[in-house]
């Protein structure tokens, strides 16, 4: 039971969303809001005014001031990063500093709190990584996943949840695309017209983060089923009447993503609406079975060579879906 949570990036989109979703619940006694913009914290505590609700300004690079932050807590859901792939690639050493060293620090913590539940955001982008970003990130789940090594005899678990594209998300396409429209733009830049993108909306994140709390065990990686969109069909979805125009690759940009990597498939496991995939090391008296968390939560093991990416996704949002999810947008 979630009753006293920290949330790393909590004024963010994802983090100002969960915190308002688990302030419906009556067994909440405390959230701890951890991030370091001060206005946006002063936003949040202006529209949630519920004395619940703890508001710390610091940075997951402080390790003592996070530390400070973790004191009696229960849940802890890493949400903080610095997630645009092209300022990750001009600057390098931030990306690293936040997204590397920023987890070591949450892990300490949460170690030295003896915190039992510990999840932390990913991206798909942390599979078969190109940019900055991605490696971060995939050097961020590796460490949460050994952290359930060095935790000793503590019962604490540590896992990760890996999703897509969050729709309406700040740098994302669709309000970009939502700008163009709104200045009655013609001329809609596609960086390639091949790509494809997953997208989850930013509900469905947050469910899939709080669900996987529920059952987790600890080393696993969550990934959710989730639809895929072909970037030309948005941007029509958009103007029909629009000029396309192709204009090259950013730095760091895939023309497809990946959540589950070909060359992890003989440590997948699907559920209904579902993968995990299993960690790569053995962890210390241990025997974990990722196949079954419940009686009717029992998964299977994917063919070898399977892999699931944005292109070989069996799920596209059609026309009529995506002018429904843009709908707002518009």
């Amino acid at each position: 039971m979630l009753k006293n949570v920290l949330v790393t990036g909590g004024t963010g989109s994802f983090g100002s969303k969960i915190i308002k979703k688990l302030l419906i619940k009556k067994s909440l006694s405390r959230i701890i809001v951890y991030s370091r913009d001060e206005l946006k914290q002063s936003l949040l505590k202006e529209e949630l005014n519920d004395s619940r609700v703890r508001y710390f300004i610091g940075d997951v690079r402080d390790v003592e001031r996070l530390n400070l932050a973790s004191k009696g807590v229960d849940t802890l859901i890493h949400a903080a990063a610095l997630k645009q792939v092209p300022s990750s690639e001009y600057n390098p050493m931030e990306a690293i500093k936040t997204n590397i060293h920023g987890a070591e620090n949450v892990i300490r913590c949460s170690i030295e709190n003896e915190i039992p539940n510990v999840m932390a955001l990913s991206t798909d982008k942390a599979a078969n990584p190109i940019n900055l970003y991605g490696a971060t990130k995939l050097a961020s789940d590796k460490l949460f996943i050994a952290a359930n090594n060095v935790k000793g005899g503590l019962n604490s678990k540590f896992s990760v949840v890996r999703y897509g594209n969050v729709i309406g998300s700040r740098g994302s396409v669709i309000p970009y695309f939502a700008k163009l429209y709104k200045n009655n733009e013609k001329v809609y830049p596609i960086t390639d017209f091949k790509m494809t993108r997953f997208l989850i909306t930013l509900d469905e994140g947050v469910d899939f983060v709080l669900n996987s709390i529920k059952i987790q065990k600890g080393g696993e990686i969550f990934i959710p089923k989730i639809p895929s969109v072909r970037i030309v069909d948005l941007a029509m979805a958009f103007n029909k009447d629009a000029e396309l125009k192709e204009i090259g690759l950013r730095p760091g940009e895939k023309i497809h993503e990946i959540l589950c990597p070909k060359d992890e498939s003989t440590r997948i496991v699907e559920f209904e609406k579902f993968f995990v995939i299993m960690p790569s090391i053995v962890f210390f008296d241990q025997n974990i079975d990722y196949h079954r968390y419940s009686k009717s939560l029992i998964g299977s093991p994917v063919d070898y060579g399977f892999e699931y990416s944005s292109e070989n996704n069996p799920i596209f949002l059609d026309k009529k879906n995506i002018k429904n999810l843009i709908s707002k947008y518009k």
